[in-house]
């Protein structure tokens, strides 16, 4: 009967464990978390196997660690226990023994184990399975009871039974959960990438920086939270941080704010900025550098800060910040380094930004003295003209067009740097009197203008006339040199919207060569004289390209001859202008047109291919050799093309070597001195001569014969002109300087036989004049080469 008994009891055991087995298998597959299964363990099945506790330990293998993750105790029976321990090392206790041998254990008296290690509440037997999949140690399962031997061989079989099937799911959750980290890795990696470009992209597409920031912190938002966020550029010259974006609690404001240098010190930026490194600081970390001194708290205490420096330029850094005020929300490494990046971007595009500025500021203003340039100049008219539509009737505004006297005497007798010092005092003088509105500016060497806009009363223009005055009035000392400045001053009023920047301008500019005309420091108005003159001046201008084209333009030729015999030796070749409906043109008139206009380019170019014409006629009907000067403007100086352009004149006339001689005249400036000795040089292997005119008559000659290659000095008219009966001083002086240096002198303008026979007692070569002859044309010009004059 008892073993009847037994045999049903044993069946009723048997049929019980596999209804648990059976229940979890199906509850299996409706858990997905960890936690669910865990749970779901110690609460259900380890509970319908009568167990009073459960703990579950899951494998930390590198560190060899197991680490609590569910446990199961009940409080509600006589025997009440509690796990206390949450970390267990692998060599440690029964669960760390499992863990290592990966075999179950069951122990009816915990006392007599060396490797149990009681917890609050000692048990008296234990339970304890390993989780195990392919050989790899998942963790244990471990019950206790506080009854000795209560575990038995069937307990121990149906919770490996369930410790295999709770394996199994751990590692299929484990692998669909590292299967949605690594598609959430590869979508935040995406989406990090995709904004990480859309920034690059910024950097240079950006037009303004207000934009930049404003679509920075979009995309920086859709990565960390930003909802309070600034970026700071710090100017080391002044110490001052502008907070140029800024966003608290998500809403933008959109005016800078400037931290002053006092205030600045105090920041968390500024030590930011000093420091140089990227901070990461929670609550307790920014609490600490404040009481370590390094800055102060300014306005609501973060849970989380996170700030970048970045560096500009050699003047310009700045700082990038976000602030967290949720104890949820913590930035983190990554963050950093987000941010890191950021900065790069930031650093670019502001450098890109400033160099722009630079550029554009360059490209618009003076590089001597700041001014705007005539470019700019001719913008801000433009402007001015386009408001006359909504200004006060009767409003004009006037131009007033300088040109500093002396100035180019000064530079040539004290030099350039002296007169670069002294043209920026004379400005730093004249910015103090003009208004906030008006213009000042240089359009090139001494010449500046200044616009007043909105001149409401001509008495305006007056008075700043008056101030102008005053403020030159008194000597400058420039480099020790005690200078006097002055100005003369052209002035133009515009009143109609269908004025013209440039008609304004020439306008300005006729009335400045009138007052400078009449003496130093002279002030003229724009009138209906200048009016008809500049119109005279507009055609002329208009007709010369038109000359070229239709050969409306001759060469007479000036023989050059020896002053003992009289022998032609060659011809200076001076230009005439036959048009077609005003007859004779003067060269007086129209060569300083094209001078100022920058038409003496292409017409000097034609007149020395006209010359070359008549040499090659020449030389090809057989004549002697004969050299023909021709007057050149100093522009060609300026360009090694002029070269070239002479090269292939030569060529395409296969003219003897040493045929043309270019003639240059002492006013005439040559600015860039180096570059003008290589076109002279350039045109050595043509044995092309330079020659000086009018010497001695500015300041800039000696200059000239120090500093580039001159083979030929004509001494003036004006020298010659005081030469009957004995020498002029002047006129000694200067043939022994062409002595001493090598050169040849030609007299120009001797019109006397008492100038003549005057000068063959000297050491001059060479005359020319009307004594001997005019310029005559081309066919009576080859007259004169056979027999002496």
């Amino acid at each position: 009967m008892s073993n009847s008994i037994d045999t049903s009891k044993a069946l009723e055991v048997k049929t019980d464990q596999l209804s648990i087995i059976n229940q979890f298998s199906s509850s299996l597959l409706q858990l997905d978390t960890l936690d669910e299964l865990f749970e779901y363990v110690t609460t259900q099945v380890v509970n319908r196997l009568g167990f009073v506790d459960c703990v579950i330990y899951l494998a930390d293998e590198s560190a060899s660690k197991l680490n609590l993750v569910a446990s199961m105790g009940i409080d509600r029976q006589r025997y009440k226990y509690k796990a206390q321990r949450k970390v267990i090392d692998f060599n440690e206790g029964i669960s760390g023994f499992v863990a290592t041998t990966k075999k179950a254990i069951i122990l009816g008296d915990v006392t007599k184990d060396s490797r149990y290690i009681a917890d609050e509440r000692p048990a008296q037997s234990e339970l304890c399975v390993p989780l195990v999949y392919k050989d790899r140690i998942l963790g244990v399962i471990d019950c206790e009871h506080p009854a000795m031997n209560y575990f038995t061989n069937a307990h121990l079989e149906i919770l490996t039974t369930v410790a295999h099937l709770l394996s199994a799911k751990i590692n299929q959750v484990n692998m669909v959960n590292s299967l949605q980290s690594t598609v959430e890795q590869l979508n935040d990696a995406q989406k990090l990438e995709n904004s990480l470009l859309q920034i690059a992209n910024l950097t240079y597409k950006a037009s303004d920086l207000d934009t930049f920031f404003e679509s920075l912190h979009t995309i920086i938002n859709s990565l960390l939270r930003a909802d309070n966020f600034f970026i700071g550029l710090y100017d080391k010259q002044i110490d001052i941080l502008d907070i140029v974006y800024i966003v608290e609690a998500g809403i933008q404001t959109n005016t800078h704010q400037k931290i002053s240098k006092e205030q600045l010190k105090d920041t968390a930026s500024y030590f930011l900025l000093q420091t140089d490194q990227a901070m990461l600081l929670t609550k307790q970390d920014y609490i600490d550098h404040i009481e370590q001194g390094h800055f102060k708290l300014i306005g609501r205490q973060a849970e989380s800060w996170l700030g970048v420096p970045f560096k500009a330029n050699e003047r310009m850094s700045g700082v990038i910040v976000v602030q967290s005020y949720h104890e949820a929300h913590h930035y983190n490494e990554h963050d950093s380094a987000l941010l890191t990046y950021v900065s790069r971007q930031i650093s670019m595009a502001i450098d890109r930004q400033l160099a722009r500025q630079e550029l554009e500021h360059k490209a618009l203003h003076d590089g001597l003295t700041g001014l705007a340039n005539r470019s700019l100049l001719i913008e801000r008219i433009k402007h001015a003209i386009l408001r006359l539509t909504r200004v006060k009737k009767g409003t004009v505004h006037a131009l007033l067009y300088l040109d500093f006297d002396r100035f180019k005497s000064i530079n040539d007798a004290l030099g350039h740097e002296v007169g670069d010092h002294f043209l920026i005092k004379i400005c730093e003088l004249i910015k103090g009197t003009v208004r906030n509105t008006d213009t000042f500016s240089r359009l090139g060497g001494d010449e500046f203008a200044i616009l007043m806009e909105n001149i409401t009363h001509r008495n305006q223009v007056k008075e700043a006339l008056g101030r102008i005055k005053e403020a030159l009035s008194k000597p400058i000392n420039v480099d020790g040199h005690l200078l006097q400045a002055s100005t003369s001053i052209g002035i133009a009023y515009t009143d109609n919207v269908d004025d013209k920047a440039y008609l304004l301008l020439q306008q300005a500019d006729a009335a400045m060569y009138e007052a400078k005309s009449t003496g130093r420091g002279q002030v003229k108005f724009f009138n209906k004289t200048m009016r008809k003159k500049l119109k005279t001046h507009a055609d002329i201008e208009n007709d010369l390209q038109n000359g070229i084209e239709h050969n409306e333009f001759e060469l007479y030729f000036q023989p050059i001859f020896t002053i003992l015999d009289n022998h032609v030796i060659g011809f200076e070749a001076l230009v005439r202008w036959h048009h077609p409906k005003k007859g004779f043109v003067s060269p007086n008139d129209f060569i300083p047109i094209a001078e100022k206009t920058g038409q003496i380019i292409n017409l000097d170019l034609h007149l020395l291919d006209l010359a070359a014409q008549h040499i090659s006629k020449w030389h090809q009907q057989g004549h002697r050799f004969l050299k023909v000067t021709v007057n050149v403007s100093s522009r060609h100086f300026a360009s090694l093309d002029f070269v070239a352009q002479v090269h292939a004149i030569y060529n395409k006339y296969q003219l003897p070597l040493g045929s043309l001689c270019l003639e240059i005249t002492e006013s005439g400036l040559i600015e860039n001195l180096e570059l003008a000795t290589q076109i002279i040089e350039g045109l050595s292997p043509l044995k092309v001569k330079l020659c000086l005119d009018d010497f001695g008559t500015g300041y800039s000659a000696l200059g000239y014969l120090h500093q580039l290659p001159i083979h030929i000095l004509k001494i003036d008219k004006s020298f010659i002109d005081h030469v009957q009966d004995s020498t002029n001083p002047l006129v000694e002086a200067i043939l022994s300087l062409a002595k001493s240096l090598k050169l040849e002198v030609v007299a120009e303008g001797i019109e006397t036989t008492g100038q003549l026979e005057t000068l063959q007692t000297t050491h001059c070569e060479y005359g020319q004049g009307y004594l001997m002859s005019k310029p005559v044309p081309a066919k009576e010009a080859i007259l004169l080469i056979n027999q002496p004059l």
